[in-house]
């Protein structure tokens, strides 16, 4: 008698994959509402069989091999499934859509130039206006504290969205127990600076690197902040800001950085990688207000990679029941 295949929570179902007249016309479509070419997650969705697989060999490889697989998969928090109506994105679309200036600015690319790229051993630098200064490593992520999956909406500045499921653990979970002192009021965090083995960080000098994010405290304190360590039921691919990274998902998707190196808090509100590169089109809050367009498009509509369909911007990415209280509407 056959197996039965039950499908994991990260699967997704046959009725939501993309239809291949969808595909076809993506291009079509992005072009007529004035995308260009963000090139929004075609690797090897149009290659049956064998020669898909064999053009994606390695896409979804967790970047520490082995290493802590026994964490995952992890179980699915149930309180935080947003996004089950639109359809889980396909693994496979997500792990080929990236935006990781530190490989390529090239999306599709940056799967290929991050696979092996080495991920331990990691140090994590603590410091600033915290009880005691230290240095995390990989242990003190993967094994200290529980995990669970959480289902998030995800919305680039560039328009485009998704729905990953995450693993990992609520970001103020890990303040506390850094200890912040009282006087601390925001949070910095910095990415890994290596220009001998990131290639962008080498070819684009004109980008003050190494990448470097901030937040507000009670930000980082709020329920939907999530340390994430895994996608899609393994440790996650190098492309996805491995070792970890965060999600923020009411914010656009760079202010949630990957690969941090460095944990700082402050008084003083820090400053911020793309804000210090062009103020005048991204600010420091950067939260999705559809209302508020970015200077060079609209922000009142967004498309999903994983089955092209175009549909409304949601204030705070569709979280302004739980993140609105936080803010007045001014921020930027």
């Amino acid at each position: 008698m056959a197996a039965i295949h039950v499908p994991a929570p990260w699967e997704l179902p046959e009725r939501l994959a993309t239809p291949e007249s969808v595909f076809l016309d993506r291009r079509q479509v992005l072009r007529s509402l004035g995308l260009g070419t963000l090139g929004l997650g075609t690797l090897g969705m149009g290659l049956p069989g064998k020669a898909a697989a064999a053009e994606r060999a390695g896409l979804l490889d967790p970047a520490l091999g082995t290493r802590h697989a026994d964490r995952f998969p992890a179980a699915r928090n149930p309180a935080y499934a947003f996004g089950e109506d639109r359809g889980l994105t396909p693994e496979d679309v997500a792990g080929s859509n990236n935006n990781f200036y530190e490989f390529t600015v090239v999306k599709e690319r940056v799967w290929e130039l991050a696979r092996g790229y080495p991920v331990a051993p990691w140090a994590v630098k603590v410091h600033g206006l915290v009880k005691t200064p230290r240095t995390l490593d990989l242990d003190d992520l993967f094994t200290r504290f529980p995990l669970e999956e959480r289902l998030y909406r995800f919305r680039c500045v560039e328009r485009w969205a998704m729905q990953v499921p995450w693993t990992g653990f609520p970001l103020r979970t890990l303040i506390d127990f850094l200890e912040p002192l009282s006087s601390a009021r925001y949070l910095r965090l910095v990415s890994v600076l290596d220009k001998k083995g990131l290639p962008g960080q080498r070819r684009q000098r004109w980008y003050p690197w190494p990448y470097f994010e901030g937040l507000r405290l009670d930000e980082a304190r709020h329920e939907l902040a999530f340390v994430v360590l895994g996608s899609y039921g393994h440790a996650l691919p190098m492309q996805h800001g491995a070792p970890w990274r965060l999600a923020l998902p009411w914010k656009y998707g760079y202010k949630s950085p990957k690969s941090i190196v460095e944990i700082e808090f402050t008084e003083h509100q820090p400053r911020t990688f793309w804000n210090e590169s062009q103020p005048g089109e991204y600010g420091f809050y950067s939260n999705v207000e559809p209302h508020k367009p970015h200077p060079r498009w609209t922000q009142r509509w967004e498309q999903d990679i994983g089955t092209g369909q175009t549909r409304e911007s949601l204030l705070y990415n569709g979280y302004a029941d739980l993140v609105g209280s936080l803010y007045t509407g001014e921020e930027t």
